[in-house]
């Protein structure tokens, strides 16, 4: 356990190196999750002339919770671990003694230290520009919050992990990524609040996994009444799945790899 903890650490350390050196482009990408502040400008100024069910202040506070929620559970292996099968790249990393996917969890740890400070600058940003939408969550909160942003992380990096494994078959598993980027989008919270949606639609939802991995952990951020239970089940349930069929598709994709000639 000692030597498997200081190779974790060694990539660590090399994360941190690459997200210093290449900071201009972290805040690039962090920039680029601004979707639920462009929502937020939409939803607000809609609720300051129609009667919607919740308040200008109200639609400010989630999501402003949504943005946080998604700089810290964002996953981006895919493209970078089809890009490393298509060019070999790939190769040297499975001599090493650690699977490969654990240098890409380290790295997507030590980017989330990187980029939360300027996600916070940003969120104190709008709350001055809005002054009506401050709340304060309790630690109680503060500290389901950070399971409910974990065990979302988890769920999406394992999934994605079972995409990518694609990338043996294909060189466009990210095609597949971006579809289901679309669909989570639509049915996660980012676009609107679950309770803008009609009855049937929000139904649909929460049979996938999509509004447990935004809106459940931002309205357990506002302090909002949540099946704390349900949530948790269902993340890990599709955190399991996905595990299972990562693990299955690792083990034939890499035996289709071998027989390229890599």
């Amino acid at each position: 356990m000692t030597a498997f903890w200081r190779k974790l650490k060694a990539f660590a350390d090399a994360g941190f190196a690459s997200w210093s050196e290449y900071r201009a482009e972290l805040y690039l990408w962090a920039l680029a999750g601004v979707i639920p502040i462009i929502m937020m400008g939409v939803w607000r100024q809609t609720a300051t002339r129609h009667d919607i069910g919740m308040s200008p202040s109200e639609l400010t506070r989630y999501f402003l919770a949504v943005f946080m929620v998604r700089q810290l559970t964002m996953v981006w292996l895919i493209w970078e671990f089809e890009q490393q099968v298509v060019t070999g790249t790939l190769s040297p990393q499975l001599l090493q003694p650690i699977h490969p996917f654990w240098r890409f969890l380290v790295w997507h740890l030590t980017e989330r230290v990187a980029r939360t400070p300027f996600a916070l600058a940003l969120l104190l940003f709008w709350l001055w520009v809005f002054p009506d939408a401050v709340w304060l969550p309790s630690l109680k909160d503060l500290g389901l919050t950070a399971l409910g942003v974990a065990a979302a992380f988890l769920a999406r990096f394992v999934i994605q992990c079972a995409v990518a494994t694609i990338a043996f078959w294909s060189e466009r598993a990210s095609s597949i990524e971006q579809l289901w980027f679309t669909v989570y989008m639509a049915l996660s919270g980012m676009i609107a609040p679950l309770e803008m949606f009609p009855p049937s639609v929000r139904s649909f939802a929460e049979l996938t996994p999509f509004p447990y991995m935004v809106y459940f952990p931002a309205r357990i951020l506002l302090g909002m009444p949540v099946d704390l239970l349900k949530g948790f089940a269902v993340l890990g349930a599709w955190s399991l799945a996905g595990f299972v069929v990562f693990r299955l598709l690792w083990r034939r994709g890499l035996r289709h790899y071998s027989a390229m000639g890599a």
